[in-house]
This record gives C-alpha cells, sequence and structure tokens, in this order.
C-alpha cells in the first residue's frame, strides 16, 4: 500500500509542478513551440482538466485501498497523453521536450499499474483486517 501512495503522491505533485505554472505561459508556448495558440480554450481547457487529475492522484494516494477502482482510468489518463505524444513525435508533428514529457507519463502508466496490481481489494483488506 505505500507503494501505491507513494506513486500517486509523486505523481500528482509532479503533474501541479509542472501544469499550474501553463496558465500563465501561453505566449511563451506559442513562441517556443511554435505555432502560436490560436485556440486558447482548448489550451487552457487541457491545462484544467490534466489538473484536475492531479487532484484525482491525491485522493487515490491518501486511501489507495478505497480508491483502487479509480487507478485503471487513471492508467488511461497517462495513457492518452503518453501515447499521444511518440504517436506525434514519430510523424514529425511534436517537439523532442513535448515527447519527454509524454514519455514521464508513460512511466507512470506503468507504476500505475504495478500500484493497482499491489494494492489489494477493498472486501479482501477488510476480510483480512483483524477485529
Amino acid at each position: 500500500m505505500t507503494f501505491a501512495r507513494r506513486v500517486f503522491r509523486i505523481a500528482a505533485v509532479y503533474g501541479i509542478l509542472v501544469l499550474a505554472p501553463q496558465y500563465f505561459m501561453e505566449e511563451r508556448i506559442g513562441r517556443d513551440f511554435p505555432p502560436p495558440i490560436t485556440h486558447p480554450e482548448h489550451f487552457y481547457g487541457f491545462v484544467g482538466i490534466a489538473l484536475s487529475w492531479q487532484l484525482l492522484f491525491l485522493l487515490i494516494a491518501r486511501d489507495p485501498v478505497r480508491y483502487r477502482p479509480a487507478m485503471p482510468v487513471a492508467v488511461l489518463e497517462k495513457l492518452a497523453f503518453g501515447g499521444a505524444a511518440v504517436a506525434l513525435y514519430l510523424q514529425g508533428r511534436l517537439a523532442a521536450p513535448v515527447l519527454a514529457a509524454g514519455l514521464i507519463d508513460l512511466v507512470l502508466a506503468v507504476l500505475f499499474v504495478a500500484a493497482y496490481r499491489l494494492t489489494p481489494e477493498a472486501v479482501a483488506a477488510r476480510t483480512a483486517a483483524p477485529g
């Protein structure tokens, strides 16, 4: 259970540190990774949704057994960006630094799967608990 707590907490803190500053970086991102952002609602929507997921990761970290059913969905969240980043990079449509972020998400997806497998189901955990 400690493994799942650590993995989801680290993922959440990393995500918050990487995503939150993007609210203030629209112009810089457009300049550093052209073309400029032409649909800011998509950009800010992505950042907001991604930040919301970090809150779910913190929730899972608080009680991995209780929130174990949410872990496979968390894996999908990581695969959605990581897989898209790899595919876009292979097509020559994504910069290497963004690919690096996608690869980090793929590593987190693997760690989330491991956390899921190592975390007991709630019913089994209650049955095994003395009392």
